[in-house]
């Protein structure tokens, strides 16, 4: 069943869309951006989608190597990301906004990403994006309208409101059921540049026709495809939090007018498949995404695909600042960079195969690994006990005594006993077990049709069979010293 974030994607969906890859889920949210930052903690919190090896800075060749996705189309291992939403409370503190989708599972909500065919007037071949590209599109220090094509690009749509009107380019000064944030790339190539100093300069909006479709300026004449980030922020639950003469919400880079919404996008696609899909999926194609691209990743696999926190600090709940010192603007003056804020302390790089798991050694359980499981067919049968204070220990006393000699803990809350596992079940690599225990935030129990495995020891040296991976810290500064490398 398709997830309530994009049921409402698709009523938004724009006329002339070839395909929509849905991330239905979200690595993590983190002060992480490899396109603006690279080898540092970024300026503010970002929503970030996409493939798994998503690190401080990153390569096409490190994109192609994901394990997995949190969207759905296999082909794709792209990497999206726009600032998180909070809301500002009137003693100061922030509370993060959800997504549609989340819950106490963890990320589960996620964005949509349209591919849009326009050509522009002389119906230009598009073409698919080059390894190694990369853009922006936005302002993060934008703090005032404007009514050129880059301006016109970021919009916001009060959804359950009480206005009809056209999208507004600043956050809804009214009471929203969601609040809807998106933002078109530009579309024109200069046909050279993966990158640029700016990120912007090797790409350009149509010169002429409108920000989404146009005919490209002589300068950047390769038309690409037009892509549309799409987020919708639950905040239904903050509308009798309201107070004063402006509206609450405010982005993570300290934006409280909504013109300084950005995205990145960092290229992680099989060229060729996603050169198929720009000339096969055209206005009036039904079901061409399926025909081009086969097989998608389930909504269960997307959401499996996590990665640890890879920044020691909170960026979610309740909040005295938001991260990265970033203050509360309202304009019309653009921002500035925040001054004397504290570094983080950046944890080493974790992958999702040596995700943290609990030494219960002393209480004769060693871990095996990530295994996959199926809510119709369970990996282990014999015992079941759930609850949203579930830990790895809970559950290993469960089933130690129950005398099982396997132990599975699921969805950060349910935990399975077993004295059989089918080799079909047994940890692979590939798998995510990064949902936080309802019980311990800082362990990690199995994910969406995936279940960290103890087995009772017998005889013998009771041993993990994955060595715990290093969590030293590092500061900012070596880490980018490491980099300069």
């Amino acid at each position: 069943m398709k997830s309530l974030l994009f049921r409402l994607a698709a009523l938004a969906a724009p006329a002339s869309s070839t395909f929509v890859v849905q991330c239905t889920s979200r690595l993590f949210d983190q002060r992480a951006d490899p396109v603006i930052d690279p080898g540092s903690a970024s300026s503010h919190v970002h929503t970030i989608s996409g493939g798994s090896n998503f690190n401080f800075s990153m390569t096409f060749e490190d994109a192609r190597a994901s394990k997995c996705t949190t969207c759905n189309i296999k082909q794709d291992l792209s990497n999206y990301w726009s600032p998180k939403l909070y809301y500002h409370a009137q003693d100061g503190s922030f509370q993060d906004v959800p997504i549609i989708g989340d819950n106490n599972g963890g990320n589960l909500g996620g964005m949509a990403i349209y591919y849009l065919t326009r050509g522009g007037p002389d119906n230009d071949k598009l073409r698919a994006f080059p390894p190694g590209f990369r853009m922006v599109a936005g302002d993060s220090s934008k703090r005032s309208e404007t009514d050129d094509f880059a301006g016109r690009a970021v919009t916001h749509k009060c959804v359950g409101g009480a206005s009809n009107g056209p999208d507004p380019k600043h956050l809804p000064n009214e009471t929203c059921d969601q609040i809807r944030v998106q933002v078109t790339f530009p579309s024109c190539w200069d046909g050279k540049n993966m990158d640029s100093e700016n990120h912007k300069s090797h790409v350009s909006y149509p010169k002429d026709g409108n920000y989404d479709g146009g005919r490209c300026p002589s300068t950047h004449p390769v038309h690409l495809a037009t892509l549309f980030y799409e987020v919708y922020y639950d905040t239904k639950g903050f509308k009798n939090k309201w107070y004063g003469d402006k509206q609450p919400f405010v982005f993570a880079n300290g934006d409280a007018t909504g013109y300084g919404y950005h995205g990145d996008f960092l290229n992680g696609w099989d060229e060729s498949a996603l050169q198929k899909g720009l000339d096969k999926c055209v206005d009036g194609v039904a079901n061409c995404a399926e025909q081009v691209f086969g097989t998608f990743n389930t909504q269960s696999e997307t959401q499996a695909c996590k990665l640890p926190s890879m920044i020691e600090e909170p960026v979610t709940g309740s909040l005295k600042a938001l991260p990265g010192c970033n203050e509360v603007t309202y304009g019309p003056s653009p921002a500035t960079s925040p001054k004397n804020c504290a570094s983080p302390r950046l944890l080493s790089a974790i992958t999702p195969q040596m995700a943290g798991y609990v030494d219960v050694t002393g209480k004769g359980y060693k871990y095996i690994g990530c295994g996959k499981d199926n809510a119709n067919s369970r990996s282990l049968v014999d015992e079941l006990l759930t609850g949203d204070d579930m830990t790895v220990e809970k559950c290993i006393d469960f089933c130690k005594g129950k005398k099982k000699s396997y132990a599975g803990i699921e969805y950060g809350s349910q935990c399975y006993c077993g004295n059989s596992l089918a080799s079909d079940r047994a940890p692979a690599k590939g798998l995510n077990c990064l949902m936080k225990c309802g019980g311990n935030k800082d362990q990690t129990c199995g994910g969406a049709d995936a279940i960290s495995l103890y087995q009772a020891c017998s005889g013998g040296a009771c041993t993990n069979a994955v060595k715990r991976q290093s969590r030293k810290l590092l500061s900012l500064d070596m880490a980018m010293a490491k980099t300069a490398m």
